[in-house]
């Protein structure tokens, strides 16, 4: 047993439990039930902290971290304690963000700081500190009002809405691609992660053995490592034109990939897409961050007008398949979205603010 938080019974990693009421719970459990039941009760809650960490994405882990740091930069900076989640504490930390939060000086853009924010406070529940619900809300408030400020002033931060990838750019991609393996892969990393709307971490996530041929295309069984809901078998078709068939192009990948460095790539525990370096050398799997790079250069050297993002892939199915009247059911059990998702509302409208427009045509 140790003196840190500890999970609440039927709480979540942000519900946590300060030592001094574990050791509460302890007493209580040792008179119910005896010294000896308490002390196995409280190896089975050990036991329960350590699943419930090891089962938090690696993703929502980093991120606490650094959202932490940003909050302990900012108490040092005011003279503040770290463990104090006042409401005077937090609308400070929010303006602060937004002055000169970032290690340049620079404010940061509204929505990382409402991200920093929400991290924050599960950090300081995580470490026994109360926060309030209508002090974290003063702060919310406060970090609402200052984005008016900003865009009253003239300041819109943050890197705005990503582009969706089309058709035309998937065929300036597949053109530009040259014929090594690296060209191989980066075609098929952009052809199926189309046609699944992939974010940055699917293809980074995913073993040869969760992307498998079938009559009818491919299989992508894709992880999210949110829910178990997050589990989805995306389907694949053969596409009409052989130029830009993801499964033709996946196939083709795999097989060189195994003709130059041999077959110990047909393990299905090895990486679906491999990291190869400027030497063509193998470099093991990719991560989120290379992904995201990878899909701006290949867009880069297909000269698509403006710049892919590791989720222009991910938009593009959304607005393509609505524009190709696809069912909106359909669009968001294949990339794996609540049905009655608004972000995936959004992408779809973004064609059909121009196609479907009280505006378009008067003049």
């Amino acid at each position: 047993m140790t003196g840190e938080p500890t999970a609440a019974p039927g709480g979540g990693a942000d519900e946590l439990l300060p030592a001094a009421d574990r050791l509460l719970l302890i007493e209580q459990w040792a008179r119910r039930h005896g010294v000896d039941a308490a002390r196995r009760l409280a190896k089975a809650e050990d036991l329960a902290d350590a699943i419930a960490a090891a089962i938090v994405p690696e993703n929502t882990v980093d991120t606490y971290a650094k959202s932490w740091r940003v909050w302990t930069r900012f108490c040092a900076e005011a003279a503040l304690p770290e463990r104090e989640g006042s409401r005077g504490a937090l609308v400070a930390f929010v303006a602060w963000m937004l002055r000169e939060g970032r290690q340049n000086g620079a404010g940061y853009a509204p929505a990382s700081a409402d991200t920093h924010l929400a991290a924050v406070v599960i950090g300081l529940r995580q470490r026994g500190c109360a926060v309030s619900g209508d002090d974290q809300a003063a702060a919310r408030k406060a970090l609402a009002g200052l984005e008016v400020k900003l865009l009253q002033a003239g300041q819109r931060r943050g890197r705005g809405q990503a582009v969706g990838a089309d058709i035309d750019g998937l065929y300036a991609v597949a053109r530009s691609c040259p014929d090594t393996l690296t060209g191989d892969r980066d075609k098929a990393l952009v052809l199926t992660g189309f046609h699944y709307a992939s974010r940055a971490q699917d293809p980074a996530g995913l073993q040869s053995g969760d992307v498998t041929l079938h009559p009818r295309g491919l299989v992508v069984a894709v992880l999210t490592g949110k829910t178990k809901h997050s589990v989805r078998n995306a389907k694949i078709g053969y596409a009409t034109d052989p130029e830009i068939c993801p499964v033709r192009t996946y196939s083709d990948y795999r097989e060189r990939l195994v003709a130059e460095h041999g077959p110990r790539w047909t393990d299905p525990s090895t990486p679906a897409f491999v990291g190869i370096d400027r030497h063509g050398h193998i470099t093991g799997g990719l991560v989120p961050d290379s992904v995201t790079r990878a899909v701006k250069r290949i867009s880069a050297r297909a000269g698509v007008p403006i710049s892919w993002t590791g989720h222009s892939l991910r938009i593009g199915l959304a607005s393509t398949g609505r524009q190709k009247g696809k069912d909106a059911i359909a669009i968001a059990d294949q990339g794996g979205w609540a049905r009655h998702s608004r972000s995936l509302l959004g992408y779809m409208q973004r064609d059909d603010g121009w196609d479907d427009n009280a505006s378009a045509g008067l003049t």
